[in-house]
């Protein structure tokens, strides 16, 4: 039982589904949590400070495909969910949880500005007995270091007026093996009285809380996840390299090895790093090493190795092109297949496909993309004047009109056949072919 009466008074509105739940930053990671929270019982209001996205529930329109229009709706339309551009009714909020970008600068420093300007804005109406909680990836020690000296310029003491928590998404967009509610839930909270309202809250949403001793270490658990993806996969790039240069498949050498059923786990190469988390966590462990005077030559080794990926793939290119076609790149049409930074999904976060255009465009050649989930490019931060172009259609007239086709996102509603029969040359970076046993004109991996 909680020690401070504002922490027992919260605990028994959660456990009674009393409690008002607020999510901020209706994205990948935020709707979905929204909509688990709904489905258990809580009444939730969504923020964003997007009108686009209010405008689109309000319709009933989903733009998350984790989240079904026909939950969506149910879950309005029962009243249980709402959303808004409004953050004064964050006062209205009994537990607050915050899913806010985390991005790195131009310097590859962590950018917490998104989280410090939605600290300031709940600061602004923070009432006593509320419980603040971080979803956002970030560094150990952002929990109580970053959040906690904002939120108390209201005045109000964390642990004894609010209570402040962390709790590390572990969205995964395109599995349909695991939602919000059954992926395990690792929480922390900062003092007795705000662990025991995590455990209490998450627990009435999710099947499986996993509660550890801090916020710094539940921090480090989100990192220690992407960072041992981002190793292995930097692993595996560079065997591909090194087995590339020894006339030696990494593919069928990835599918050998993994029939060994202990001690090895598969991860496979490709043109580079994509989506929110693997491209992005490991540098805000390696920035806040340099506090103690750490190095992280392990993961900065692996960092360099994935961003090098997209310009090996790119010369792969241009030697198929002069080898093969007997053209130089700078005189060629190359349609890049997949802007998607993973497949089946329409998640263009920090994909190598947009890297890969920007080099194309750079070698003089010209370029396009194809991409069933994605008919333009949007708004990115870093490929701004990519924004606007459109996808080309799939057809036998446009696909065999490009000197070579690069296939970046191996989507499994493409008809790889027939990319095959129309197509001169292909370059290929996911081994989409032959993995569907299907053989091209000339097919190069990549």
């Amino acid at each position: 039982m909680p020690k401070h009466p504002l922490a027992a008074e919260l605990l028994a509105a959660i456990q009674s589904k009393r409690a008002k739940a607020g999510v901020i930053g209706l994205g990948y990671v935020g709707l979905p949590l929204a909509m688990s929270m709904a489905r258990a019982g809580f009444s939730v209001i969504g923020f964003d400070i997007d009108p686009g996205k209010i405008d689109a529930i309000e319709a009933g329109k989903s733009y998350i495909e984790a989240v079904p229009e026909t939950i969506l709706q149910e879950e309005c339309a029962a009243g249980r969910f709402t959303a808004t551009t409004d953050f004064l009714q964050l006062a209205d909020c009994d537990v607050i949880a915050i899913c806010v970008p985390t991005p790195l600068t131009r310097h590859r420093d962590p950018d917490l500005s998104f989280v410090e300007n939605t600290c300031r804005q709940i600061a602004r109406s923070l009432r006593p007995g509320q419980l603040i909680v971080l979803e956002s990836t970030t560094y150990p020690g952002t929990t109580e270091e970053v959040m906690k000296p904002i939120l108390e310029t209201s005045e109000l003491k964390a642990g004894q007026d609010f209570f402040l928590g962390f709790s590390p998404e572990r969205e995964d967009p395109g599995n349909r093996d695991f939602q919000t509610s059954t992926i395990p839930k690792v929480v922390a909270g900062d003092g007795e009285d705000a662990a025991e309202l995590m455990v209490a809250f998450y627990g009435a949403v999710v099947k499986t809380v996993v509660p550890v001793s801090s916020t710094a270490t539940a921090e480090a658990v989100k990192l220690t996840e992407n960072i041992f993806r981002a190793v292995n996969i930097a692993l595996v790039n560079e065997l591909k390299l090194v087995y590339e240069a020894m006339g030696i498949d990494v593919w069928e050498v990835i599918d050998a090895a993994k029939t060994k059923p202990f001690g090895y786990m598969p991860f496979y190469p490709g043109p580079g790093l994509g989506g929110h988390c693997i491209p992005i966590d490991p540098f805000y462990l390696t920035w806040k090493s340099r506090e103690y005077d750490q190095p992280t030559r392990f993961i900065e080794l692996a960092g360099m190795i994935n961003t090098a990926m997209p310009h090996h793939v790119v010369e792969k290119l241009a030697e198929a092109l002069d080898r093969k076609a007997g053209k130089a790149l700078s005189r060629s049409r190359v349609l890049v297949l997949g802007l998607a930074y993973k497949k089946n999904v329409p998640d263009i976060r920090e994909s190598p496909s947009l890297k890969l255009l920007e080099l194309i465009l750079e070698r003089g050649a010209e370029a396009a993309y194809y991409d069933p989930y994605l008919p333009e490019i949007p708004k990115t931060r870093e490929y701004g004047h990519l924004k606007g172009r459109r996808s080309t259609s799939f057809d036998q007239h446009t696909v065999s009109g490009f000197d070579a086709v690069l296939i970046a996102t191996d989507h499994d509603c493409i008809d790889y056949q027939a990319l095959a029969d129309w197509c001169p040359l292909i370059i290929d970076t996911r081994n989409a072919l032959a993995r569907r046993n299907i053989a091209g004109q000339m097919v190069v991996k990549a």
